[in-house]
């Protein structure tokens, strides 16, 4: 899996898109790839910004003044325009772009009690049993990370360090086999060597768990 950086990278999208975006009013998304999207959404696609415009209030004395993106997406971004083009930052904006994303996040890393749980049913269930063998989310994160194709988004900081992120898995068939195999191997190996976990001293959530890997 590739991390995509929001502390670092820049979004660049076409300027008359953005325009035409803000002048519908109607709901649209920036992604991290510098496209805009209206509903339906893609469910693959990853955005920086969900929302809409909202015509400024107006008098019969007053001249409206134009909508601009800023108005639109808030502060917490960084705009700049250069000719035809649109840049975005958008590490500030990070607690938004969680709520963006999290429902098709595969797992979430954006708290400091780690990583909870997944939302693929068979991930879930090995992620559950992996646990009486104290074999913990983030081990089998790390494995997704290595061996599968998918894409972090998150924000990282070296100094202080600073780590917050979500996790899309583009083949969870990759993934499924890859968590199993190595919970399994570490479940196999606890019974093998550990005296916490022989076979005659499992407790049932245990033995259901060891069954559950076919280690016995």
């Amino acid at each position: 899996m590739k991390k995509f950086n929001l502390a670092k990278e820049i979004m660049v999208f076409n300027r008359q898109d953005i325009l035409a975006a803000i002048a519908s009013n109607k709901e649209f998304g920036l992604t991290t790839t510098g496209d805009v999207e209206y509903p339906p959404f893609n469910e693959t696609s990853l955005f920086i910004f969900k929302g809409k415009s909202t015509p400024p209030k107006s008098s019969a004395l007053s001249i409206p003044k134009p909508v601009t993106l800023v108005d639109v997406i808030g502060n917490d971004y960084r705009v700049v325009e250069d000719e035809g083009r649109i840049l975005i930052k958008a590490g500030l904006a990070w607690n938004g772009i969680i709520s963006f994303n999290n429902k098709s996040a595969e797992y979430d890393d954006t708290t400091a009690d780690g990583i909870a749980e997944f939302k693929d049913k068979e991930l879930e269930a090995i992620g559950w049993h992996a646990d009486e063998f104290k074999t913990a989310y983030r081990e089998l994160v790390e494995v997704m990370e290595e061996k599968c194709e998918g894409t972090i988004l998150c924000i990282e900081q070296e100094e202080p360090y600073q780590f917050s992120g979500l996790g899309f898995v583009s083949d969870l068939e990759c993934a499924r086999k890859e968590v199993f195999a190595y919970a399994q191997a570490k479940a196999a190996d606890k019974i093998k060597n550990d005296d916490e976990f022989k076979i005659e001293m499992l407790t049932d959530d245990e033995e259901e768990a060891a069954r559950f890997f076919k280690v016995i």
